[in-house]
Parts: structure tokens; sequence; C-alpha cells
């Protein structure tokens, strides 16, 4: 493996958890875009979005992806993506060249692994239909990127890094 592998997907395919677990099986580094921009701001994801809001944080994810595209290391490596990175034109130029994996999950699985399947209290806002929304706009550019689609709706972590690992070695 000469390149990265770089998995896409919504919330909740399964990046962070499969990444690793791939990385492992293959015996190459393992990086995530979250946990670099989290380092790099010394705070969550999350309060980065409240405190600084969401360009700052693209801007972030972009040095991120780049860093870990290069800490993957030149025999490759494997690099789980933010589910909105896709969405910058620069982090799609960055990927030329890897092999980018497209971990599809479908909404009911993305509702279900991220907690907003459950009944609630009325919460402000609509989460549901904001997953919709998201899953809508970038849909479309993880499949436009993909070099290898792999549903993940029923599939553990475990299951899917042994699928990849069997693909990319053959």
């Amino acid at each position: 493996m000469s390149s990265a592998v770089v998995l896409i997907g919504p919330p909740g395919a399964g990046k962070s958890s499969a990444g690793s677990l791939l990385a492992a099986e293959l015996s190459v580094p393992f990086a995530d875009t979250d946990d670099l921009v989290a380092t790099a701001a010394g705070k969550p994801v999350g309060d980065i979005f409240i405190d600084d809001g969401e360009p700052v944080f693209r801007e972030l994810e972009r040095a991120a992806v780049a860093h870990g595209l290069e800490a993957t290391g030149p025999h490759g490596g494997v690099l789980a993506l933010g589910s909105g990175a896709v969405l910058d034109p620069d982090v799609r130029r960055m990927l030329a060249g890897h092999q980018v994996v497209y971990l599809e999950a479908g909404f009911a699985a993305v509702a279900r692994r991220s907690g907003i399947d459950k009944p609630r209290v009325v919460i402000p806002g609509n989460p549901r239909g904001r997953l919709r929304a998201l899953l809508e706009e970038r849909l479309p550019v993880y499949a436009e990127l993909a070099s290898i689609t792999l549903p993940t709706d029923d599939l553990a972590p475990e299951e899917v890094a042994a699928d990849l690992a069997s693909r990319l070695r053959s």
C-alpha cells in the first residue's frame, strides 16, 4: 500500500471505529481528522463549533486532512475524515491519488447510531430534518469521490475492517 486509505461517509458510518481496526489489521498508521482538529485546537470538536464557529472548524479540518495524509507516511496508512470534510474543494483535491473508501450508511442507520432515532422531549430545531438535509447534500459527493463503496448499515466495525482489508489486499 503506497498511498493512504481515506475513509469518508456520514456520521455514524464507522469511519473511526472501523478505521482503527483496519489500520491494525494492515499494520499501518491510523489518524482521525476530528482527533487531529481537537488536538490542534486544544478542545473538543463540538466546542470549536460552539465557541469559534463552523468556518474556524473547517479551516482546522482542512489542515488536519493535510497533516493526516502526511502522517500516514510514504507507505500508506488509514485516515478517517470528518463527515463534512469532503465539501471543501481543497480537501477533495488532496484526496487525489489516495484510495478513497465510502462507508455508506442510510438515514435509519445514521439516526440510530447517532441517537436521534429515539423519542425525545421536544428539542429546539429539527435534528432529524437537519440530518436528512446533511445526507442529501453529502451523499452524492461521497459517491463521486469513492473508489470503493461499502454499505455498513448491518455491519459491525470488525466486519467492515475485515471486508476492507480483504479488498485492499487483493
